[in-house]
């Protein structure tokens, strides 16, 4: 099996109708081709209010590594690229130094070629309804934002129809807004006073504007359709569900979607294009109540059910929408769950069963940074070069299986994005890369991997689970860090003995813990120094012994201060009598090197005693350390009559 092509898509906020659209022509088109595609991909509006958390968001985009896709496909409509320049500048500057061909949708960026949306066409059809059914010559046109090139291309296709009906086009009577419900509020304010005589009909170029001037005009005893009929554009889901519902066209997104693979596949594979390709999604024309025809019942009925939130859903439907339907999220208490763990595996581990929430899907991989526990550590902009997996859910037959690793598994070259992006499979993919993040602060990001042939594909359900694992992780590295200090030694950074107590729980649950290794350590003349040299000077003696315990301390083992002057070494394994005398010796070196280099006028000075015993039911770890520490004495003793 040759290793499938793979297409990287960068959208944002994939839960909007024309991203839903999109991703229905690339992932159809991508399946007849054999290829992958990799989804690069923000959650939320590329002009969500929340600033910082939009940056944590767009930061995705330095994740996809051009190098190692063979196209790219951008959707800069929906970017805001003049609100977030410096992210998409870098972007496209990255695409262009990979040398990948890219194709833009529907709004020019960084000189790429573009592929259109066939919106003349479609704005023609909408207002030859309005013209040719309706009979109406006095329209007002609530356009886009001015100088814009959908608004130019939906202007262009008006006068189409215009022309073909012989109606004078005056710009006067097109009104510029701004695709969302304010552009429409601002014109029905208009209406409303006066300052715009009231017209026969409103052709709007967007669903938004369209609700907004609707909803305005009927709080204001203006009926619709019954005193101005309205249209919108785009066919959102919300104007089913709208008061008057709003009469609206569903765009060719999609098949523009398909052309923008199928011209990727042409400069891939170095072939021409197929004289017989055919475009096939829904488009056209949707009847709601705000001309004055007959409702699209079924359609409205469609519209209303990708809303609902159904509290007793059939979940174990295969054809279930678990973008849209956010019933079975919400009562899941996934949130509460996650806030309850105590240690950042049962976060993990709550994670993994909540992964059934985003079912159906095949595949679900959580990537972190190495040190996502380190509070001290913080990621704006980029990712580190190394990540960890973290977890990876497989789901298959309404049960869910895999493996969750634990905070010292491997890590994988970033790079890669993701290690099993790149092993064969029978069927194309798409990967969605979405980032895990809390504010702008970057964690990792997760990836949810899905059968091109399914109709699966990420929305709300997806975004709010991943907001959920974002808090759930921040939570946890916070708890972390409050425990870390609730069980280190605040100037020697040793644990104490509550963080002593909890480690050797850990260490009696690994397998092999079988002998104990203790030693005792006890600075000698730590009250002289005090008394005659100061407390600065006896905190650094401390802080001289700390630093030679932490020496001969290995990796799987803890050095405790356990009080004032005295310190632990505990570990559990395979130990020898050998190994003690080893590091007792190694121990009295370091010390010896320290009374060279210091310069002090004193002389740091400590006693230190060893036991290494089997552990039984008669020989515990509390009675090896009491061994540890009466051999610690012996040698005090043995020491100040050597000093006498």
């Amino acid at each position: 099996m040759t290793e499938r092509k793979k297409i990287g898509l960068i959208i944002v906020n994939p839960e909007s109708i024309y991203q839903q659209r999109v991703m229905n022509g690339v992932f159809s088109r991508c399946d007849m081709y054999g290829y992958d595609v990799a989804v690069f991909c923000p959650l939320v509006n590329a002009k969500h209010y929340y600033r910082n958390y939009l940056l944590g968001e767009l930061n995705i985009f330095n994740l996809a590594d051009f190098d190692k896709l063979d196209g790219v496909i951008l959707t800069p409509l929906t970017y805001d690229t003049e609100g977030n320049k410096e992210q998409t500048d870098r972007l496209v500057q990255r695409i262009k130094e990979s040398g990948k061909p890219a194709v833009t949708l529907d709004l020019p960026m960084g000189g790429f070629e573009m592929i259109c949306t066939d919106d003349r066409s479609a704005m023609a059809d909408i207002t030859e309804h309005i013209v040719g059914v309706h009979g109406c010559r006095d329209i007002v046109i609530l356009a886009g934002m001015k100088d814009y090139y959908v608004t130019d291309e939906r202007l262009e296709g008006i006068k189409d129809t215009y022309a073909a009906h012989n109606i004078l086009f005056d710009e006067s009577k097109v009104f510029y807004g701004d695709f969302w419900y304010t552009g429409g509020e601002a014109l029905g304010d208009k209406i409303i006073s006066g300052e715009i005589p009231r017209p026969e009909a409103v052709i709007s170029m967007s669903d938004h504007m369209a609700m907004g001037l609707a909803n305005r005009l009927m709080e204001n005893g203006i009926r619709v359709p019954e005193d101005i009929i309205i249209t919108g554009f785009d066919c959102v889901p919300e104007r089913a569900i709208n008061t008057p519902s709003i009469t609206s066209y569903v765009p060719a997104a999609a098949q523009a979607a398909q052309k923008a693979v199928a011209r990727l596949h042409e400069l891939i594979e170095n072939v021409g294009p197929d004289p017989n390709e055919k475009w096939e999604f829904e488009k056209g024309l949707f009847i709601g109540s705000s001309c004055g025809c007959p409702e699209n019942v079924e359609h409205v009925k469609d519209s209303i059910n990708s809303l609902i939130y159904n509290v007793n859903e059939n979940f174990g439907r295969k054809d279930i929408n678990f973008s849209v339907d956010i019933g079975r999220l919400v009562e899941s208490y996934m949130f509460e769950n996650l806030t309850a763990v105590e240690s950042p595996d049962e976060c993990l581990g709550e994670i993994f069963k909540a992964t059934y929430l985003i079912s159906p899907y095949e595949n679900f991989y959580l990537c972190l940074d190495e040190d996502w526990l380190d509070t001290d550590k913080q990621i704006i902009s980029g990712y580190p070069e190394k990540m960890k997996l973290m977890l990876h859910a497989i789901y298959g037959d309404n049960v869910t299986k895999g493996t969750f690793m634990d905070v010292d598994s491997a890590s994988f070259d970033t790079k890669l994005m993701l290690p099993d992006l790149w092993i064969e499979h029978d069927k194309p993919s798409v990967y969605y890369f979405a980032p895990v993040h809390f504010s702008e602060h970057t964690f990792g990001y997760g990836v949810l991997q899905c059968s091109l042939e399914s109709k699966t594909k990420i929305g709300i359900v997806f975004r709010n689970w991943i907001r959920n694992v974002n808090n759930a992780i921040e939570l946890t590295r916070v708890r972390s860090r409050l425990t870390a200090f609730s069980q280190r030694d605040a100037m020697t950074g040793l644990y104490n003995r509550r963080g002593m107590e909890a480690r050797i729980r850990e260490m009696l649950e690994r397998p092999g813990a079988d002998t104990c290794l203790a030693f005792v350590i006890d600075m000698d003349g730590l009250k002289y120094v005090n008394d005659h040299y100061g407390h600065s000077e006896g905190d650094y003696g401390i802080n001289a012994i700390a630093t030679a315990a932490r020496l001969i301390t290995r990796n799987d083992e803890i050095c405790v201060r356990a009080g004032g002057d005295e310190f632990y070494i505990i570990g559990l394994g395979d130990y020898c009598g050998a190994d003690m005398l080893a590091r007792i010796n190694k121990f009295t070196n370091a010390i010896a090197e320290e009374n060279k280099t210091s310069c002090k006028p004193y002389e740091i000075s400590a006693s230190i005693g060893g036991c290494c015993a089997e552990l039984t039911a008669d020989m515990t770890i509390e009675d090896v350390v009491h061994k540890a520490d009466a051999n610690m004495y012996e040698n005090k003793t043995a020491r100040q009559k050597l000093r006498r």
